[in-house]
């Protein structure tokens, strides 16, 4: 297949000093300032949990970490997330990276790129995740649309090009009636097209398990680093890694195996055991 963007150094390769086996732990926020749940908590208490999920997470032997506001839903569309949201997640991005010797990636919910790059550039993060960076879907907030071409040229902006994307094909939680004319390699050319550096495929929602078929067929369809972005566990890790690169990871890692709970540091290192048997040469 003829590429159709030029050739780039390797993401994970230059974020994680490693190109296969990548296990990236999502750092899930309690609700910011502006958000729904939010009851006027000091900003130190957000982050003093943040930070204690991230030691959890370092302890355990992960390779990287990704900070998500997950607390604030329901999630506002871009243009109606205030400068509160990138303000403290900055703040915390920064006190993360300061405390572990982790590379950091940041999500801004619902697909706050501009957000998320001001979020990285400020606080010292490697690279960001857009849910939707090419084209359009329906998702739980309404219509997204992919934001790449304004994006990138607010990263330039910034001067922060070394603030790598990551983004979803297929993303979770919507439907993709808009593009269904498309199939999913040209989805997936389509984020290569738009300069992204790597692409992560998921399943339906949060803790679902992505598709193999559908993993494979991405693989197939891209140069970039490709990661799964959801439903990862110990039982499926292995098929996993035989196809994708990397793995973003949270609900299995957190107690009693949901989002919203404490990441449980023995479940991150049996995890890791796990990861550190599998063949990824």
């Amino acid at each position: 297949m003829a590429p159709v963007y030029r050739s780039k150094p390797d993401a994970l390769q230059a974020l994680f000093g490693r190109p296969r086996g990548v296990v990236i732990g999502v750092i899930h926020l309690q609700a910011l300032p502006g958000s729904p749940e939010y009851r006027g908590e000091p900003i130190d208490t957000i982050v003093d949990a943040a930070l204690a999920d991230a030691g959890r997470y370092a302890r355990g032997g992960v390779h990287g970490l990704i900070i998500e506001n997950h607390g604030d839903i329901p999630f506002a569309k871009p243009d109606d997330l205030g400068p509160e949201t990138a303000a403290v997640m900055a703040v915390i991005t920064d006190r993360v990276r300061r405390e572990l010797a982790l590379p950091l990636g940041v999500n801004v919910l619902a697909n706050g790129a501009h957000h998320a790059l001001a979020v990285a550039q400020a606080g010292g993060a490697g690279f960001v995740r857009v849910n939707q960076w090419a084209n359009a879907y329906v998702a739980n907030e309404g219509i997204l649309e992919g934001p790449a071409a304004s994006a990138t040229r607010y990263r330039s902006n910034l001067h922060a090009q070394h603030v790598h994307v990551f983004t979803d094909v297929h993303v979770k939680h919507g439907a993709h009636a808009i593009t269904a004319d498309r199939s999913l390699e040209e989805l997936t050319r389509d984020l290569e097209f738009f300069d992204a550096d790597a692409v992560i495929v998921t399943g339906q929602r949060t803790g679902d398990g992505a598709d193999v078929g559908e993993l494979r067929t991405v693989r197939a369809a891209t140069q970039l680093p490709l990661l799964v972005g959801s439903g990862v566990t110990e039982a499926n890790v292995a098929e996993i890694l035989s196809v994708a690169g990397g793995v973003i990871v949270a609900s299995a890692l957190k107690e009693e195996g949901v989002w919203w709970a404490p990441v449980a540091e023995e479940r991150v290192r049996s995890f890791m055991r796990v990861v550190a048997g599998v063949d990824t040469a």
